[in-house]
């Protein structure tokens, strides 16, 4: 999405639309899709742009990244290793000490109901300002 002093100063929901219209395929549908799960699961939900275009949802801290790619939507939860994923909707980055993601293919569909749970779980988390714990610390 190229910048303009226009597009600066619309306010982050409207340039995260702009951002799935302009991607026009399955990518864009299954990102906006996402997105109003988030909010549904947290109407207090902030939204921002923030490495190169990138939309972030936060409530007190990122609860997680939606990011496009060639032949994946991937939604990048902050601090997904400490959340509880009982529907396993993990995929990606599993072996990381603190973030988890979710890659979603053409034509895959995610449990709504499970992805609202995630999202509500990570507002918890955020919300309960502890700290993961390190692995020292566990030692």
């Amino acid at each position: 999405m190229k910048k303009t002093d226009a597009s600066q100063e619309l306010p982050a929901p409207e340039l995260i639309s702009r951002k799935i219209a302009e991607l026009g395929d399955w990518r864009g549908e299954s990102l906006g899709k996402m997105r109003e799960l988030i909010k549904q699961a947290d109407p207090e939900v902030v939204e921002e742009l923030k490495w190169m275009g990138t939309p972030v949802w936060s409530h007190n801290g990122i609860i997680c990244t939606g990011e496009t790619y060639k032949g994946k939507v991937k939604l990048t939860f902050a601090k997904g290793a400490s959340l509880k994923d009982p529907a396993r909707l993990f995929n990606s980055s599993l072996d990381g000490n603190v973030r988890r993601a979710i890659d979603i293919l053409e034509g895959e569909t995610i449990d709504g109901a499970a992805f609202k749970a995630l999202v509500q779980e990570a507002v918890a988390f955020n919300s309960s300002g502890k700290p993961k714990a390190s692995k020292k610390a566990k030692d």
